[in-house]
């Protein structure tokens, strides 16, 4: 027998994924399990996408509109004021020659018209460009007080280097001080080239207009959309929620009518109410659960009958078997004096009484499983100790046939089980494996964690297919029907063992290739009918805690 170290299991660290989605697990919950909400989310979503894209169309149409109503607006008033400083231009006197004096008389009344009516005026210039005149010494700039010059767009300014036609663009206002006659905004500018006589060179006009006012009434229609849309999205979404209420309720009052019916109360069933769809679905819930119900009582008075055969014919059978093992024992004591035929049926008699009492100790048992009869005798059972006095009883059996049991342990391994029920698992698995393991080898281990002890029995015989490992369990199945049992089994050896580890609540696998073996792995929790989490081996060879 070899032994190692246990081992403790790794505890794994939550990842930042999972830490990061933890505050989202109720909404996540809530979105599986609901309907009603996953419709009403999904409704309002969309709604939300619809009324969004809506409401940015109408937004740009008032917000073009508007502009455009304003630009049209604004250019109109700029060429008047335009026109009108070339009139008062060309009345001027034409041996007027003070082109300074010229400038401020043809500007102040435009500014004190713009702060009038909120707009700004600039006289720039003259244009570099002009050949017809000298070289300008310098850049005039007569303009609103509190207007900063910056709000000139550089393309535009650099438009009017030049003698250019009128021109405009939407720009960014600012302002030097509290004299200018708007705020700091969105705003438009208009440029528009005259002439002065005084001097013969070409200025340019700039007029400023603030946007406050469409700036205000697109803030206004922004509101009273956003408004709108929250209030329609609420409605809808109180809409949607009402009216899948009215199709989730039926189909809720439906689930939880099918798990009351699961769960045994075969007289549970639907109201049916109105001739639509889901009325017609209750009426088909209805049928089915009468015919369920008319079926399971077939069934309970079928397995009732069966398990009092059993039973009966388990317990009629012991009287005479009894009478028949006396005689067959008196037989098989004088075999010595009886004729070699004779001798050799009184043996024979001897093995299949053994093997008829032995099947009717385990009717007896599966009948006390059939009738929820069969109770545990707990106690603290040392695994290893259990396994070892097992392999110590079967080695000659494994011997005959050519096999080795080889033992690998974790140390002393405890559960709290039936010391009875867990030997005669783990007698049957070992014997079965024997039987099966063609002269090879059957490896047993042992191991341990936290909150389980598991044994697990590998031969490598001649194994089964996976389809039948959904079988094995059955009683008096064989994967192969030809094939005789040598160890003396009935063929309910590892149905009981699948009940036995089942009333711990621990649990019985199986696992076969053809040609390659089989293994069996029973898992019993450190207490019984405690939660198994981490379990200590696996039944695949080659998985986690296993060969």
């Amino acid at each position: 027998m070899t032994r190692s170290v246990p081992t403790d299991p790794s505890v794994p660290r939550p990842g930042l994924a999972r830490l990061l989605a933890e505050p989202f697990q109720p909404l996540t919950r809530l979105w599986r399990r609901s309907i009603t909400a996953r419709v009403a989310l999904s409704t309002v979503l969309l709604s939300a996408l619809v009324v969004s894209a809506v409401g940015w169309l109408l937004l740009q149409q008032t917000r073009a509109g508007l502009l455009d109503n304003r630009v049209e607006g604004i250019l109109a008033e700029a060429a008047a004021q335009t026109a009108d400083a070339e009139d008062r231009l060309a009345r001027a006197p034409g041996n007027d020659l003070d082109a300074s004096r010229q400038r401020s008389d043809l500007v102040s009344p435009m500014i004190e018209l713009g702060n009038a009516r909120d707009y700004a005026v600039l006289l720039s210039g003259p244009a570099v460009t002009d050949q017809s005149v000298e070289p300008p010494l310098g850049t005039v700039n007569i303009y609103t007080p509190g207007l900063d010059l910056t709000s000139i767009p550089v393309k535009l300014r650099s438009r009017f280097q030049e003698i250019s036609t009128s021109a405009w663009s939407y720009t960014r206002l600012h302002t030097t001080s509290a004299e200018a006659p708007f705020e700091e905004g969105p705003g438009v500018v208009v440029g528009s080239q005259i002439k002065l006589p005084a001097d013969g060179r070409t200025y340019t006009l700039y007029y400023f207009f603030p946007l406050d006012e469409e700036v205000k009434t697109l803030a206004l229609v922004s509101r009273a959309l956003l408004t709108a849309g929250i209030l329609l999205l609420v409605l809808v979404a109180g809409i949607t929620w009402l009216v899948t209420r009215q199709v989730v309720t039926p189909i809720r009052l439906a689930r939880r009518s099918a798990e009351r019916l699961a769960g045994g109360t075969l007289t549970e069933r639907l109201k049916v109410s109105g001739a639509d769809d889901l009325a017609r679905l209750a009426v088909s819930f209805n049928q089915m659960a009468a015919n369920l119900q008319e079926q399971i009582r077939q069934l309970e008075d079928l397995s009732t009958m069966q398990r009092r055969f059993v039973s009966d014919v388990s317990h009629e059978l012991r009287t005479p078997l009894t009478t028949v093992r006396m005689a067959g024992d008196m037989l098989h004591d004088a075999r010595d004096r009886l004729d070699a035929p004779t001798a050799r049926a009184a043996e024979l008699l001897q093995g299949e009484l053994d093997r008829f009492e032995s099947l009717l100790a385990d009717l007896l048992e599966v009948s006390r499983f059939d009738a929820g009869a069969a109770v545990l005798e707990v106690d603290d059972v040392d695994v290893t100790a259990l396994v070892t006095r097992v392999v110590d009883m079967l080695a000659p059996l494994a011997g005959q046939r050519g096999s080795r049991l080889l033992v690998d342990a974790e140390g002393r391994c405890f559960a709290q089980a039936d010391v009875r029920r867990v030997e005669r698992i783990v007698r049957n698995l070992v014997a079965n494996a024997i039987d099966h393991a063609e002269h090879g080898d059957v490896v047993i281990r042992v191991a341990s964690s936290q909150d389980a002890t598991a044994v697990w029995v590998r031969d490598f015989g001649i194994g089964f297919s996976e389809e039948s490992a959904e079988r094995v369990f059955d009683r008096f199945w064989r994967a192969d029907p030809a094939r005789a049992r040598t160890s003396g089994g009935t063929g309910l050896g590892l149905s009981i063992a699948m009940e036995d580890a089942l009333l711990h609540g621990g649990r019985l696998e199986a696992w076969g290739r053809l040609g390659e073996g089989a293994a069996f792995l029973l898992t019993l929790p450190r207490y019984v009918q405690a939660q198994i989490e981490h379990p200590p081996l696996s039944v695949m060879p080659g998985g986690e805690g296993a060969p």
